[in-house]
C-alpha cells in the first residue's frame, strides 16, 4: 500500500504539472530580426509614467465639491492630447501589467513562480531597444527590466524595499520620492557634461513608476480619502514634471508623454482577477507625435463612463494594454520589441499618412516574423506527413498581403495600407496561437487516458483490498499470461520511438508513457473487474440506479460549488435532513438536533460576500469571545476533576486561553494602530509570530484523549486564525469545528445502528500512534457517504468564506498582524496557511471518524481520492482556451485547486495524524499511563 501512495503522489504531481505544459507554456520565441519605421520619428525622447494600481474611473471622477480630482491630467485630455481606456488582461498584477506596457506581450504564468519579480523567460523590451533609459521607482519593477537589457544603457534609481510598508503613516511618500529624485537628477545633469550630452540624444526613455496608489489602495481601499489624495499628489507631480522637461529642453516640443497604469483595483483593495475595476485603466498621451483633442458630437461605448466623467465630446480611443509598446516605439523611432503582440493604435499619431502607414507596415512585419519562427520551430520537430500548417496564412498569402500593402504605400493610399496591415496582424496573431497550442489535443488526450486509468485502478484496489467482494473461497485466481505485458511493452516502445523521432521534450515522454503502466495495472485486475460487475448485478436495479444517481448528483453539486458558492448551502441543507431519513432522529435526538443546528448555521457562510470586502474587527472579537466562552466551559469541567494529572491539563488549557486573549488584543490594537497610521507595533508583530509558532507545539502537549486533543488543536489554531482574520470569516472555522465534533458522534451512532460491533463512547476514545489493523472492518455502502461527506467538508473549508479560485479573494489586510512591508512570499504563505487551517480541522475530524467507526484510513482515503479524481476529470474537460480571459483563468484555477487538493491531502493527512497522535513531554514531568 505504501508503494501505491508513492506512485499515486507521483501520478498526481504529473497530472498537476501537465496543465502547465498544455496551457501555460511560454508564448515567446527568439531569432527574429528587429523591425523599425524607416521614416524620422516625431519625438526625440519619451516619458512613461505608470501609476501602479490606478483605476480609470477614480482618476477621471470629480470630487465631492465638483472639482476634477486630477485637474492637470483632465486639462491634457481637453486641451493637449489624446486619451482612452487601456484594457488589461488577467492576471491583473504589477509585473504582467508592466511587461505588457513596456514589452508588448502578455506574460505567461511561469512568472508567478518567482513572485512576478524575476525574468523566467528572457524577452525584449522598449528599454532594451532605446539608446538610454533612466527609471525611478520600486526595486521590484525596475530591476526586472534592467536585467533583461543588453549593454549598459538602462539606469535605475529605486528606494529601499522596506519603504513599501502598508502600515506607514504617509504611503504617498513613495511617489513624492520619485518626483523629487527626478528633479535632483536633472539639476545634477546641468553640471555633468557627459550626462547632459546623453540626455540630449535621441531615442531616450524616462520611466517613472509610482507605487503609492497601489500601496494606499491595499492599505485603505480605493474609495478612501488617502487613495484620492494620492491621486492629487500624482497629478501635481506630473504637472511639475512636464514643466521641468520643457525648461530643461528649451521647450523644443520633441518630448512625448504617456500616462497609464498597470492594473486597477477592486473596491475592497485587491487585484489579480478580471473585474472591470481591475482591467480598466487610464491612458493619456500628449506631446510630440500625439494628436490634439478631437471634438466629436457623439460616441458609442457599452458603458456610461463618458457621461460620468463629462467627457462625451472628447474622442475616446480605447486600446489593449500591449498596444502601448508599439506606440512608444514608433514615437521615438526605435525597433518594435521583438516579442510584442501589440497593434499600433494609429489614431493616436499626429503625423503624416506615410509615417502612419510605414509604422503599421513595420508592426505587421514584426509580428509576422514571430509567426514564421514559431511555424519553423514546430515544423522542424514534427514528421512531415503529420504536420498541418496554418491554412489561413500560407506563404503565398503572406507575400500577397505584403506586396499589396507596399503598393498602397507607394500609391499614397495610406488608409488602405493600414487596413491591410491590420488584417495581416490579425492573421499572424491567430497563427501564433495556432502553433502555440499545436500539441494541446495530443497532450490532453494522453493525460486524459492516464487520468481515467488511474481512477479505475484506484477503484479496483479499493474493491479488492477493502470490500470483501473478491477472493471468495473456491474461486481460482487466474494469472495473466505473457501476452498482456508484451503487448503493453510494445505500445510503450512505439510511443517512445514516435516521441524520439519528433524530438519532443522529456515531459512529453512522461505524459505519453505514464498511461501505459497504469492501464497495464488495470488490465491485470480483470478478475476483480469480473467479481465487481457480478456483485453489482446482484443488486436490485432500482437500488443500483438510485446509488448511481445519488453519487452523480453529489459529485455534480461539488463541481457546481466551484462556480456557485451557494451550492454549498444547498448541500448543507440536504445534510441537515440526514437524521430524518435514518433512525438517528429517534435514537439520538440531541445529537441530531445539534447536527441540524450547525449544518444550518454553516450554510449561512457561503451566502455571505467574499471576505475582505467589508472588514469588521468587531466580528473578529466576537469570534474570540465565543472561543473563550467555550474554553471556559471546558476548563470548568477540568476543575471539577481532582487528580494531579488534571491540574497539568488545566495549566495547558489556561495557557491556550491566554494565547487566544493575546491574539484578540493584537488584532484590536493593530487595527487601531494602522487606522491612526502609526504602523505595526513591534510587540504585536513578535506576539503574532510567537502565537503562530506555539500553535504547532501546544496541541502536542495535551492528552491523546479524542475530545481533549481535538479541542486543544481548535484552541491553538483558532488563535492563529484570529490574527489572520478581518471580518466574519473568523467565525467560520469555529462553526465548522463544532459541526465536525457533532459529525464524529453522528458517525458512531450511525455505525452502531447498522449492526457493527459498537466501540466505547467518544469521550473515552484515545488517539494512538499506530492503528490496529485487526480492528478495521470491511467497507460498506454507507462508507461511500462518509467519503463524500469528507470531500464536501473539504470543499466547504476552501470556499466557505470566499472564492479562492480568484486572486482578488485574497486580502492583504489579513496578514497585517504579522507584517506590513510588502513581501509576496511571506504574505502568500500566511494567506495559504489561513486557507489550510479549516482544511486541517476537517482532516483531524477524519482521524476521529476513522477511530470511532473502525474504518481503515487507507480505504477511506482511497474513496476520497477516487471522488477527487472524478471531480478533477470534470474540470479537465471544463478548462477553456477561449472566451474572456477571466473565464480561461478561472477554469484553469479550478483544475489546479482540485489537483492540489488530492496531492496536498496526502501531506495534510500526515500532518493531522501527527497532531492527533504525537505526544510531547516536558522535561522532568513524570510519565502517566493516562497519556
Amino acid at each position: 500500500m505504501l508503494l501505491f501512495f508513492v506512485v499515486g503522489l507521483f501520478v498526481h504531481i504529473v497530472f498537476f504539472a501537465s496543465i502547465f505544459d498544455i496551457y501555460f507554456t511560454s508564448p515567446l520565441v527568439h531569432g527574429m530580426t528587429p523591425q523599425f519605421t524607416p521614416l524620422p520619428p516625431p519625438a526625440r525622447r519619451l516619458v512613461l509614467i505608470i501609476a501602479d494600481g490606478l483605476r480609470a474611473d477614480t482618476l477621471h471622477e470629480f470630487d465631492e465639491d465638483g472639482s476634477p480630482r486630477a485637474p492637470f491630467i483632465r486639462n491634457v485630455v481637453m486641451q493637449e492630447g489624446s486619451w482612452g481606456v487601456s484594457h488589461t488582461r488577467v492576471p491583473t498584477e504589477s509585473r504582467p501589467g508592466h511587461v505588457a506596457v513596456i514589452a508588448g506581450f502578455y506574460e505567461d504564468v511561469s512568472a508567478v513562480a518567482k513572485g512576478w519579480k524575476e525574468n523566467p523567460v528572457e524577452f525584449d523590451s522598449l528599454f532594451n531597444e532605446s539608446r538610454y533609459t533612466w527609471s525611478w521607482g520600486s526595486p521590484d519593477i525596475l530591476s526586472m527590466f534592467a536585467k533583461g537589457a543588453t549593454g549598459n544603457h538602462v539606469f535605475t534609481y529605486s528606494y529601499d524595499a522596506d519603504s513599501e510598508d502598508f502600515g506607514a503613516q504617509d504611503i504617498s511618500k513613495l511617489d513624492t520620492w520619485v518626483f523629487d529624485h527626478v528633479k535632483e537628477f536633472f539639476h545634477a545633469a546641468r553640471n555633468n557634461q557627459s550626462l547632459y550630452s546623453q540626455l540630449n540624444e535621441e531615442k531616450v526613455v524616462f520611466f517613472l513608476h509610482l507605487l503609492g496608489l497601489d500601496t494606499n489602495g491595499h492599505a485603505h481601499r480605493p474609495t478612501s480619502r488617502e487613495y484620492k489624495d494620492n491621486i492629487k499628489i500624482v497629478d501635481e507631480g506630473v504637472k511639475e514634471l512636464v514643466s521641468l522637461f520643457k525648461e530643461f529642453y528649451g521647450n523644443d516640443e520633441k518630448t512625448a508623454f504617456i500616462f497609464t497604469s498597470d492594473h486597477g483595483m477592486t473596491d475592497w483593495g485587491s487585484h489579480g482577477a478580471g473585474h472591470p475595476s481591475e482591467t480598466l485603466t487610464p491612458f493619456v498621451a500628449w506631446g510630440a507625435g500625439i494628436k490634439s483633442p478631437q471634438r466629436v458630437a457623439a460616441q458609442r461605448f457599452n458603458d456610461t463612463l463618458l457621461k460620468e466623467w463629462k467627457l462625451e465630446h472628447y474622442k475616446r480611443q480605447d486600446i489593449n494594454q500591449a498596444d502601448v509598446a508599439p506606440l512608444m516605439a514608433s514615437l521615438i523611432g526605435v525597433p518594435f520589441p521583438l516579442n510584442s503582440v501589440g497593434v499600433l493604435p494609429v489614431g493616436y499619431l499626429n503625423s503624416t499618412g506615410a509615417f502612419r502607414a510605414e509604422s503599421m507596415f513595420t508592426n505587421a512585419v514584426q509580428i509576422l516574423e514571430q509567426f514564421k519562427v514559431k511555424m519553423s520551430q514546430k515544423k522542424e520537430v514534427t514528421l512531415p506527413f503529420l504536420f498541418t500548417p496554418f491554412k489561413l496564412l500560407s506563404d503565398s498569402k503572406q507575400f500577397d498581403i505584403l506586396r499589396k500593402a507596399r503598393s498602397y504605400i507607394k500609391q499614397r493610399e495610406f488608409d488602405e495600407a493600414v487596413l491591410l496591415c491590420k488584417e495581416l496582424i490579425d492573421l499572424a496573431l491567430k497563427g501564433l496561437s495556432y502553433y502555440h497550442t499545436y500539441d494541446r489535443f495530443f497532450l490532453g488526450t494522453n493525460v486524459l487516458l492516464g487520468f481515467v486509468g488511474w481512477a479505475s485502478y484506484a477503484c479496483l484496489l479499493t474493491v479488492k483490498s477493502h470490500s470483501g467482494l473478491t477472493g471468495r473461497a473456491g474461486t481460482p485466481v487466474k494469472k495473466p499470461g505473457c501476452l498482456l505485458p508484451c503487448g503493453f511493452v510494445a505500445v510503450g516502445i512505439l510511443m517512445a520511438f514516435f516521441l524520439l523521432v519528433q524530438a519532443c521534450p522529456w515531459t512529453y515522454y512522461v505524459y505519453c508513457l505514464l498511461p501505459v503502466p497504469i492501464w497495464y495495472a488495470v488490465a491485470r485486475e480483470y478478475q476483480v473487474i469480473q467479481d465487481f460487475v457480478t456483485a453489482l448485478l446482484t443488486l436490485p436495479l432500482s437500488h443500483l440506479v438510485g446509488y448511481l444517481l445519488a453519487c452523480t448528483l453529489g459529485i455534480e453539486v461539488l463541481v457546481l460549488s466551484f462556480f456557485y458558492r451557494h451550492m454549498l448551502t444547498v448541500g448543507l441543507l440536504v445534510f441537515a435532513g440526514w437524521p430524518f431519513i435514518s433512525p438517528l432522529w429517534t435514537r439520538a435526538k440531541s445529537i441530531s438536533l445539534s447536527w441540524i443546528f450547525f449544518c444550518l448555521l454553516l450554510a449561512v457562510f457561503p451566502l455571505m460576500p467574499v471576505v475582505g470586502r467589508e472588514p469588521d474587527v468587531f466580528l473578529v472579537m466576537c469570534a474570540g469571545l465565543l472561543l473563550l466562552l467555550l474554553s471556559l466551559f471546558v476548563g470548568t469541567s477540568l476543575i471539577k476533576r481532582k487528580d494531579g494529572f488534571v491540574n497539568e491539563k488545566l495549566w495547558l488549557h489556561l495557557s491556550q486561553m491566554l494565547s487566544t486573549a493575546l491574539a484578540m488584543y493584537v488584532v484590536y490594537s493593530t487595527y487601531n494602530s494602522l487606522l491612526q497610521k502609526q504602523g505595526l507595533p513591534l510587540a504585536n508583530q513578535v506576539a503574532s509570530w510567537a502565537i503562530l509558532a506555539s500553535s504547532f507545539v501546544l496541541p502536542l502537549l495535551s492528552p491523546r484523549g479524542l475530545p481533549e486533543r481535538l479541542f486543544s488543536i481548535l484552541l491553538s489554531w483558532m488563535s492563529t486564525y484570529l490574527l489572520l482574520s478581518t471580518g466574519y470569516e473568523a467565525l467560520f472555522p469555529l462553526v465548522l469545528s463544532c459541526l465536525m465534533f457533532v459529525w464524529i458522534h453522528m458517525e458512531q451512532e450511525s455505525l452502531q445502528q447498522s449492526g457493527v460491533a459498537c466501540k466505547p463512547k467518544v469521550s473515552s476514545l484515545r488517539f494512538c500512534g499506530s492503528a490496529d489493523v485487526a480492528q478495521c472492518r470491511q467497507l460498506r455502502l454507507d462508507d461511500i457517504r462518509r467519503a463524500f461527506f469528507l470531500v464536501f467538508f473539504l470543499v466547504t473549508a476552501f470556499f466557505g468564506t470566499g472564492n479562492i479560485a480568484s486572486i482578488n479573494s485574497f486580502d492583504l489586510a489579513s496578514v497585517y498582524c504579522f507584517l506590513t512591508v510588502f513581501n509576496p512570499f511571506i504574505m502568500g504563505a500566511l494567506m495559504l496557511w489561513k486557507i489550510l487551517i479549516p482544511f486541517v480541522f476537517v482532516m483531524c475530524a477524519l482521524e476521529a471518524v476513522q477511530l470511532t467507526t473502525q474504518l481503515s484510513s487507507k480505504s477511506l482515503f482511497l474513496m476520497v481520492l477516487v471522488i477527487s479524481d472524478i471531480m478533477a476529470l470534470h474540470f479537465f474537460f471544463l478548462v477553456k482556451d477561449y472566451g474572456s480571459w477571466l473565464d480561461i483563468g478561472t477554469s484553469i484555477s479550478h483544475y489546479v485547486i482540485v489537483m492540489s487538493m488530492t496531492t496536498v491531502l496526502m501531506f495534510l493527512n500526515a500532518l493531522a495524524q501527527q497532531l492527533t497522535t504525537r505526544k510531547l513531554r516536558l522535561c522532568g514531568k513524570p510519565k502517566s499511563h493516562l497519556i
